[in-house]
């Protein structure tokens, strides 16, 4: 048989083999397994528990719900600058790149090299010079067992994630910078609040001094006023610092330098209506980290096969071809110029002090773990939304009640303001009841902003994106 047909036959081998162990690496778990398996006895398939919520499916773009122009400028703003989610891109990226990496070794690695150098005067050169050529070889490990297709399997599962992550960051970037400008709006009013009855309780105390002074009052009661001018005055310095907190962790979400500078608006805008919710199933399918959590398991069941076939055979296939020539050696006579040759190696592992078997043993256990984030993680999703529908529940009713008494308090400041002008109340009833309405007024901001708040996180929680969904692709 001559050197082409031996080539030829190794080639047919090679790739019968191929084709005969092409479908050895077999498929994960389908998701409804995994949560069998994470989840238990744990049902999924009913209506949320914390109470009667909105029907149908969950929507996306649920930022613009809020109608607020600025707000959606600080989003978009964020979501290009935000350092967070910049390493999250950034790890996706890499984790694009490791597919790739794992994908490599199912094809053949091919290089060329070559050699050369002058002959030197008098027969001294370099030995390593005396042989000029160029070569090209190629090899290509047959993936038998599945190694290389489990390792691939596996990079794309975790690729899926990355990419996971990577949405989930988007969707936290975005609800973080919207609960952070409802915060920022309510401290801003409430340091303003503040300095008003600051204000209140100074003419208190000046009108306390004037009582003492035409005997209509005493000293005991200048002192009180005087001291509850103080503790307003250190409320208020406590205001404009948490004020200051507030705008410098958004500027801070936004990639700016925490300056307190940014011009919070005067007031909330309106609660949108209740959203849309689902059931629990459809939030564990839907929601970014969940899936996230559910591919690394996948691709912890992948690096198990990947582990097990290592303990195999490996063969793989060398080819090379090439051409050499030299002025001080001289080739033997049947030496054939261009040469090209084909073989095979085969690598059997027999003893390696229980190395494979203890990796095996690590990827079940890593499989275990995975099994368990995702139950972590599908509870904790289960939670967040369970959470925050029974917080805005809560929510609605407390702000209607400080709504109700803001507005009591409202109505008797003007009908202190009537009485004062007729001469039946004096000064002193009018800026009490300033404090008093201004003391309702910031206790209604802060429900109002955390009422906000714990919509943004129903939102959050469920899922949603706050962008609209993109266009069907062209038909």
């Amino acid at each position: 048989m001559n050197r082409a047909n031996r080539i030829t036959g190794a080639i047919s081998a090679a790739v019968s083999a191929a084709l005969m162990v092409g479908c050895i690496a077999g498929p994960p778990p389908k998701p409804e397994e995994i949560r069998q398996q994470s989840l238990g006895s744990v049902a999924v398939d009913h209506p949320w528990k914390a109470g009667a919520a909105a029907p149908g499916a969950v929507q996306d773009n649920w930022l613009a719900t809020f109608n607020d122009a600025t707000l959606d400028a600080l989003v978009h703003e964020a979501l290009v600058a935000n350092p967070d989610l910049r390493i999250a891109a950034s790890r996706m990226r890499q984790a694009g790149e490791l597919l790739v990496q794992a994908r490599a070794p199912q094809f053949p690695a091919v290089g060329i090299g070559g050699t050369g150098g002058l002959k030197a005067s008098g027969g001294g050169g370099d030995p390593n010079s005396a042989l000029q050529g160029v070569v090209a070889a190629a090899s290509w490990e047959l993936d038998l067992w599945g190694r290389v297709r489990y390792g691939k399997m596996a990079a794309a599962e975790e690729n899926v994630a990355a990419q996971a992550d990577y949405e989930f960051a988007r969707q936290s970037i975005a609800a973080g910078v919207a609960k952070a400008w409802f915060t920022a709006i309510q401290l801003t009013q409430q340091a303003k609040l503040a300095g008003e009855m600051v204000g209140s309780s100074g003419e208190l105390a000046k009108l306390a001094a004037d009582r003492e002074r035409v005997g209509a009052g005493s000293d005991v009661d200048t002192a009180v006023a005087r001291a509850k001018l103080h503790n307003l005055e250190d409320a208020r310095a406590q205001a404009e610092f948490a004020r200051d907190q507030a705008l410098r962790a958004l500027e801070l979400l936004l990639g700016r330098y925490p300056a307190a500078e940014i011009a919070a608006s005067e007031d909330f805008v309106a609660m949108p209506p209740a959203p849309p919710v689902g059931v629990p199933l459809n939030m564990l399918e839907r929601r970014p980290d969940v899936i996230a959590a559910e591919r690394r398991v996948a691709a912890a069941f992948n690096r198990v096969g990947q582990a097990k076939a290592a303990m195999l055979p490996a063969i793989t296939l060398n080819l090379n071809f090439g051409y050499f020539d030299s002025d001080i050696l001289q080739l033997k006579e049947d030496f054939e110029n261009p040469s090209g040759g084909v073989g095979a190696r085969l690598l059997a592992p027999i003893f390696a002090g229980g190395a494979l078997r203890a990796q095996v043993r690590i990827r079940n256990l890593q499989q275990q773990e995975a099994l368990a984030s995702y139950a972590g993680a599908a509870l904790g999703a289960l939670n967040d939304v369970e959470n925050a529908l029974a917080a805005g529940r809560t929510l609605d009713t407390r702000v209607r009640s400080l709504s109700e008494a803001f507005d009591e308090q409202s109505r008797a400041l003007s009908l202190t303001e009537t009485s004062l002008r007729v001469g039946r109340s004096d000064r002193r009833a009018l800026e009490q009841q300033r404090m008093a309405a201004a003391d309702a007024r910031i206790a209604l901001l802060g429900v109002r902003a955390e009422q906000l708040a714990q919509r943004v996180n129903l939102h959050l929680a469920l899922g949603g994106s706050f962008e609209a969904p993109p266009p069907p692709p062209p038909q």
